[in-house]
């Protein structure tokens, strides 16, 4: 059985805590810092919701590219699996240096990892992360704040939606360092005519009170 059996049933998969306290403070305390970035976001300019985001600049800062480097390691052989059994073309090479050549040949130059900042009334509509033509098929989504006591709301929406039949919606509640697996677009599904494919889409329901940060770990880089 694989460590990732429950990505595969529900397209999400809680992985744990993995980062400390201090890790999580010593990240959100980049924010301010516009060193570290490359661009910043205001969600409510693009309508994406309300809200905002920066994406980090290379170099990535330490913790988010070790995390970054390991889980790509963990995932591609599920991401190539997956591809195989929804019939579609994809490389995903072992390591994420490999995959990373294969989105910079493709023009997409520009790291996506990234902070996003949720003050009380803000909130992230439902989307995908597909930056170019290169896609990786899943992402990984931490919580850098402790919810309750720095916020609270804002949990994570997951919405699948199925062929013929209506959309399921889930609500994810992380501890703070704590992260989880997110399938970026679809998942293989089984039935009783064999594979078929369901989408996904994300965001993140309306903070009622304080502040949340979130880290979000993208593999494929954007044009």
């Amino acid at each position: 059985m694989s460590s990732f059996d429950l990505l595969r049933e529900q397209g999400y998969q809680r992985l744990g805590t993995l980062l400390s306290r201090e890790q999580c403070e010593q990240l959100r305390g980049l924010y301010d810092q516009s060193g570290h970035f490359r661009s910043r976001i205001e969600m409510a300019r693009y309508r994406f919701g309300r809200g905002e985001y920066q994406y980090f600049a290379y170099p990535l800062p330490p913790d988010v590219e070790r995390l970054r480097v390991a889980l790509y390691r963990d995932l591609a052989p599920i991401g190539r699996e997956w591809m195989r059994e929804l019939g579609l073309q994809a490389d995903y090479p072992d390591d994420l240096a490999g995959f990373l050549r294969l989105c910079h040949a493709a023009g997409q130059n520009r790291p996506t990892p990234l902070v996003l900042r949720y003050r009380a009334g803000d909130y992230n509509a439902l989307h995908q992360d597909l930056y170019g033509d290169v896609v990786f098929p899943f992402q990984v989504i931490c919580c850098l704040s402790e919810p309750e006591r720095e916020f609270t709301g804002g949990e994570l929406l997951l919405v699948e939606q199925q062929p013929r039949a209506q959309s399921v919606g889930r609500a994810i509640r992380l501890a703070q360092g704590e992260a989880v697996v997110i399938t970026t677009r679809y998942r293989p599904a089984r039935g009783t005519r064999g594979i078929y494919r369901t989408n996904y889409r994300h965001g993140v329901s309306p903070v009622e009170t304080g502040e949340r940060f979130t880290l979000g770990i993208i593999f494929h880089d954007a044009e």
